[in-house]
């Protein structure tokens, strides 16, 4: 299994403190049957984590796991926040795309998604990079208005949803959410999120049987495969977005 977001690297983001907390967390992912993990530091005004600095990070973690014989991989990644001189940071080379290939993460503010979103996807797909949202299930414009993520989508983006959401960590009304973006084909990665092993742990194999469950194992396959085709750089799978059909039961719009 693949975990394509994750808090891993010590000391540089609201993740790990320390090198001992990231082993740790190493040795958690490997009991969750996890083989490798995408490193993905917030990068955004409280975090200042450009590209060299993050793959440096990755080099001595990779080298600790190997003294401590953890059998985990550690690849490069980040999460930069959604900003109006985002294409200007890409340009620059402080953006690190997810292990070096054509996918890089984009984190939008909780509360909405600025009116800029669209331009910025549609720009940075012009530069030859395919933008992923990351845990669109927790932004409460998306929430209100479903049609946003869609659009998103429907023009080229990608989505990531995290593993706790589906498992119900952040409460019904999300998980709910959750599996309402899976059923209209708006969902192409499932991912832990994962910035400790006690509130923030990694949550993957819940996850994919609550998936297996409802939908299927092929529908589990679907998602663990396409991590996998991410990391090598190939094209990932995705159906035909549909709208998200309104639920008034779910208390939220």
């Amino acid at each position: 299994m693949i975990d394509i977001h994750c808090h891993i690297l010590p000391g540089i983001d609201d993740g790990a403190t320390a090198m001992e907390e990231s082993v740790e967390m190493a040795r958690e992912a490997v009991k969750e049957g996890i083989r490798a993990i995408i490193a993905t530091p917030h990068h955004n005004r409280f975090y200042e984590n450009p590209k060299e600095a993050v793959i440096q990070k990755v080099a001595e973690l990779n080298n600790r796991l190997m003294e401590e014989n953890v059998p985990l991989s550690i690849l490069p990644g980040q999460e930069p926040a959604i900003s109006g001189d985002f294409l200007e940071e890409y340009q620059k080379g402080n953006i690190l795309t997810l292990n070096n290939t054509q996918y890089a993460f984009m984190e939008l503010p909780s509360g909405d998604v600025p009116r800029y979103t669209s331009q910025i996807l549609y720009e940075l797909q012009n530069f030859g990079v395919i933008p992923i949202i990351v845990h669109p299930e927790r932004n409460q414009g998306i929430i209100e208005r479903p049609d946003i993520l869609y659009e998103l989508i429907r023009n080229g983006a990608l989505a990531q949803l995290t593993a706790s959401s589906i498992c119900g960590v952040f409460g019904k009304n999300i998980k709910n959410f959750s599996l309402r973006l899976i059923e209209a084909n708006l969902v192409h990665f499932i991912a832990s999120d994962a910035h400790n092993i006690q509130s923030r742990t990694f949550h993957m194999q819940r996850a994919f049987e609550e998936i297996g469950t409802r939908y299927g194992n092929d529908f589990a396959s679907f998602f663990r495969e396409n991590a996998e085709r991410l990391i090598e750089g190939k094209n990932v799978y995705k159906d035909e977005p549909q709208k998200v059909k309104r639920k008034k039961l779910l208390g939220i719009f």
